[in-house]
């Protein structure tokens, strides 16, 4: 071929004819494609721009996703499970909150039920679409539906999008989300901003390539409120993570229709109310500009909004203007990193940034000129932490604080995570009496008001010293579902409720638990006995220190009218002596009691008349009566057990007794230990233990055997209130209880403590994951050894006496038990007679529930102070819980505890608390039944012989009773300390105080009581 001449042209050569249709079919599907191309990029542009398909479809979509509310127990929902927001709201916790509630009682009564594609959507992983609660927390309303407490948190916010500072609005969107609250975009998604999202993306990849790239976040405010209330620990870790933000916000974006822009404006709210700013000492997490404001800058939140709402100012304003402007800016660019900038670390970085942002704003024509110098010369100045803490004040009554105490232990929340949860609260309480109540016993502390009382004389109190003296009040109402609390109040400002968190000596109180103890036993006996002839009845044998069996079988075999009514009348009049010459062998020695009123001591009053003058003796003697027949009738029988000491198979019975025996003691131990952490255990065991030197000792280097006397000696200190023993006596006493000095059981006769409670203690501290199996398998020779060392002591007198305090002991175990089923609040009785007198102890709280006991006519209802929970109340979580009504349990019979009223109304008619008769009548004169029984407490720790036998803790005058058919509680006046032994006050304290309360109760016992059946 030759070389074509480069001037020269020359034409293509045709294709062929069959070509031409190809080409130019081609040509018109590149065509076809290029404007399918440009239209699909017209119509994407115009997608980004307007959202109308989304609007049209996720709207469409979001109205699915809804849910309802039923009653019943549903479970058709998801509850999430994670989030910062869903934690702190309580909604994460909902399943076990439903455990804990129905371990308590309460039941579902209401419950969400999702549709199903709701259910597919958070299957899904989404976060549920609805109008999230920017300010929540616990409401506590009484009986009436009255406000008894209302925590909410954020403490600030803005109440609607027109109380946001327009300043504030546009800094917050000139930094984060600047196109908004376009109005050209009615429809507009605000969960993406594309070109942003684009950029983000472009920055992930140009990270790839050098680390040093400057990779710009593609959030929006939508999305970024979705990571820091629903996403793991508000963080967004992956792509993954991101996307489900984006979803989740762009479906909740469209839930009220087509037309956003009301959404968005809420997002603005939103994310100002709730944005987090870490967290700081004395206050716990920031959330919100409100909050940060005040927490971090200590500025008053409505004056910064007032100054941030107003026109450039000059002078002191602008300057006050400037430096709100600079501290919100601050907060806005915190929210990227609060806990570096805002704590301490990252101060110095945050001041530069908002100075650098304060100047965009200015040149972007947000702020003028003026304003901008005013901020840049305001530097940040942070709260000083330390010297201004950021506290708030406390807004509780001792009422609510009770319940929310128990609140917190129902759910297993602090009372910091219960105050933030979305949960309202309808108490038992009567707020408007609970008020009143409080308000007067706050009074008392006043001298003149005191005086109009009757409050200031022998026996009761004098001018000088009424401010020592607090006061607790619990009044319960029966109703046929349960005993509802009205009123439980104290005045103490410590948080410890006297009424239900105490552990106070009642004094004479512990007599009416005696008596009921007793008058049960006798409708025992009754039962077994009534059905026997008197010829029956005369073969019996019966020991005589039995005396109370002894007794019932006289009364069965010669009685007319052998029924249990009558005969608990007669058990009544029996006659017990008062005088104290008596030295009484219990506790493990020798005990004298004495009477409160001398001129008693040469009476032998009956048990009637002992209960209403409260005579000590007799219910000494009384106690001592049911220790012995609790020896001879338990169910071990173990006084039986010595008497044939020649029986040839004694040995081997008693091996089978010690086993069994020591297995069920050791039960009832595991029952009052298991559970708790070692030194929880620790604790507990000294707590009950009455504490000598030598009991202490002995205890201590048991449980650690390798400890030192310097050890002993501060344990000693510490358990005997600073008491210090000389160094010789401390080496001696530590000598005295080495390990070897003694074996288990005789370690726990020194100690007066059971010595297979002894052993457990230190096998569960050593070994706290011990099961039920393993102790039992663990102390076969203990549970051995433990009786039948009893009975190898060579001096029968020793033997004898050493038997009859381990009997004693194991005799107090069972009566514990009794005194529990009625409401006993704690583990452990004091083995000695002097628990007849209140050395074991009890709570207020407690002896009302016993007094409703005997009201309901020995039925035990369950003491209210809680009536209805509702959990997220118009969110998908919504949950209500009630307790279903209940019959009660019957732990007393009718015809005891009808005795029982009959003679606490006697103590009110003639006996201690007999200013209170005739006292409370209702509108139509008709004068309401009135009965109780007073008491006297005063715990003292003994230090020395003679002349000031011991230091003071607390003296107390309770008054448990009952008014009308419905209504019973407690009074008590109490000193605690060391000043408490310059007090002679009794419980003709708290009798005065309740008579003069009666214009306060009477009108709120008349509206109640007004339909109220007698017993």
């Amino acid at each position: 071929m030759s070389e074509l001449d480069p001037t020269q042209t020359e034409s293509p050569t045709p294709p062929p004819a069959a070509a031409q249709p190809r080409h130019r079919l081609r040509w018109t599907l590149t065509g076809l494609a290029v404007i399918a191309l440009i239209g699909g990029g017209v119509f994407l542009a115009d997608e980004i721009q307007t959202s109308r398909l989304q609007a049209e479809h996720l709207t469409r979509y979001a109205a699915q996703l809804d849910y309802q509310t039923v009653d019943g127990q549903d479970g058709r929902l998801r509850y999430p499970g994670h989030g910062p927001f869903d934690e702190r709201l309580g909604y994460t916790r909902l399943p076990a909150v439903i455990s804990h509630l129905d371990a308590h009682g309460f039941r579902r009564v209401r419950q969400t039920r999702f549709s199903e594609t709701l259910m597919d959507y958070t299957g899904r992983g989404y976060f549920a679409p609805f109008h999230e609660k920017t300010r929540a927390g616990l409401d506590l309303v009484d009986s009436r539906g009255e406000t008894l407490y209302d925590f909410r948190y954020p403490y600030r916010s803005y109440p609607d999008f027109e109380a946001v500072p327009t300043r504030m609005a546009q800094a917050l969107m000139f930094i984060e989300n600047r196109d908004l609250l376009d109005e050209a975009r009615p429809h507009m998604n605000p969960a993406v901003d594309w070109v942003r999202f684009a950029r983000a993306v472009l920055g992930r990849v140009g990270r790839l390539v050098s680390e040093d790239f400057d990779a710009p976040g593609g959030s929006t405010l939508a999305t970024q409120i979705e990571k820091y209330r629903h996403s793991p620990d508000g963080v967004t870790p992956n792509a993954g993570e991101k996307l489900r933000q984006m979803v989740s916000a762009s479906v909740r974006a469209y839930l009220d229709g087509e037309e956003t822009l009301p959404t968005r404006r809420r997002l603005i709210l939103d994310y100002l109310n709730t944005v987090p700013l870490s967290a700081a000492p004395g206050h716990g997490e920031v959330n919100g500009i409100g909050d940060g404001m005040w927490v971090w800058f200590g500025t008053d939140f409505e004056q910064a909004n007032a100054l941030l709402a107003a026109p450039d100012g000059t002078g002191e304003q602008l300057a006050a203007q400037g430096r709100v402007l600079h501290q919100v800016v601050a907060l806005l660019i915190a929210h990227r990193r609060p806990t570096y900038y805002l704590p301490f670390k990252g101060r110095e970085a945050l001041a530069k940034l908002s100075e650098s942002h304060l100047r965009l704003l200015a040149e972007n024509g947000l702020i003028s000129p003026a304003l901008r110098d005013a901020a840049l010369a305001q530097p940040l100045r942070f709260r000083d932490l330390v010297a201004n803490p950021p506290l708030q004040p406390a807004r509780v009554s001792k009422g609510t604080t009770a319940i929310r105490n128990r609140l917190a232990g129902m759910l297993d929340a602090s009372l910091y995570e219960l105050d933030r949860f979305d949960l309202a609260v309808t108490t038992t309480l009567d707020g408007d009496l609970q008020a009143k109540v409080s308000d007067f016993l706050g009074q008392l502390h006043t001298p003149e008001f005191a005086r109009k009382q009757g409050l200031l004389g022998e026996r009761m109190l004098v001018p000088a010293k009424l401010e020592g003296v607090h006061y607790s009040f619990n009044l319960v109402e029966r109703i046929p579902d349960g005993n509802r609390v009205r009123v439980q109040t104290d005045t103490t400002d410590q948080p410890l409720d006297i009424n239900e968190g105490s552990k106070l000596e009642l004094g004479s109180t512990a007599k009416l638990r005696v008596l009921t103890s007793y008058l049960e036993i006798i409708a025992e006996l009754h039962q077994r006995l009534s059905s026997q002839s008197p010829a029956e009845l005369r073969k019996l044998k019966i020991d005589s220190r039995d005396r109370l069996s002894l007794w019932a079988v006289e009364y069965q075999a010669h009685a007319s009218d052998r029924s249990l009514s009558v005969m608990l009348q007669a058990a009544l009049e029996r006659h017990y002596s008062a005088s104290p010459a008596e030295t009484f062998f219990t506790g493990g020695g020798a005990h004298t009691f004495n009477n409160f009123r001398a001129e008693d001591n040469g009476r032998v009053p009956t048990l009637r008349e002992a209960l209403q003058g409260s005579i000590n003796l007799p219910f000494v003697r009384l106690m001592r009566d049911i220790v012995r027949y609790t020896m001879y009738n338990g169910p071990s029988q173990t006084a039986q057990l010595l008497e044939d000491d020649s029986n040839p198979q004694r040995a081997d019975y008693l091996a089978r007794f010690a086993d069994r025996e020591g297995q069920t003691f050791l039960r009832r131990f595991w029952h009052k230990y298991h559970g708790k952490s070692p030194e929880q255990i620790r604790e507990d065991f000294l707590d009950d233990l009455r504490p000598t030197a030598d009991r202490l000792a002995a205890v201590f280097r048991y449980l650690d055997p390798k400890a030192t006397p310097a050890q002993l000696g501060a344990f000693l200190r510490e358990r005997l209130a600073g008491k210090a023993l000389s160094d010789d006596a401390l080496v001696k006493v530590h000598e005295r209880n080495a390990p070897e000095a003694y074996d288990l059981t005789d370690r726990g006769y020194v100690a007066r403590v059971h010595p297979l409670e002894l052993w457990l203690v230190g096998h569960l501290i050593a070994h706290p994951e011990a099961r039920w199996s393993d102790v039992v398998a663990a102390s076969a020779d203990e549970r051995q050894a433990v009786y039948r060392w009893l009975f190898r002591s060579r001096h029968k007198g020793a033997r004898d006496s050493r038997i009859y305090t381990m009997m004693e002991i194991e005799a107090f175990v069972d009566i514990h038990r009794r005194w529990a089923r009625v409401g006993y609040p704690f583990g452990h009785l004091v083995p000695s007679f002097a628990t007849a007198l209140g050395s074991s102890g009890d709570r207020p709280a407690a002896l009302a529930e016993l007094m409703g006991i005997i009201v309901n006519d020995g039925v035990r209802q369950p003491t209210l102070r809680i009536d209805r929970l509702d959990f997220g109340v118009g969110t998908p979580y919504e949950t209500r819980f009630a307790r279903p009504a209940g019959e009660g349990e019957r732990v007393m019979a009718p015809e005891v505890a009808e005795a029982l009223r009959n003679a606490l109304s006697e103590v009110v008619e003639g006996g201690t608390a007999r200013r209170l008769s005739g006292a409370f009548k209702l509108a139509d004169g008709k004068p309401l039944p009135v009965g109780g029984k007073t008491g006297t407490g005063d715990n003292r720790i003994v230090i020395s012989q003679g002349h000031g036998r011991g230091v003071a803790l607390n003296r107390t005058a309770t008054f448990v009773f009952y008014l009308g058919p419905r209504h019973f509680g407690t009074l008590t006046a109490y000193v605690m300390g060391p000043d408490a032994a310059s007090y002679q006050f009794t419980s003709a304290l708290p009798v005065q105080i309740l008579k003069s309360m009666g214009p306060i109760l009477i009108p709120h016992l008349e509206d109640r009581n007004s339909a109220a059946p007698s017993p």
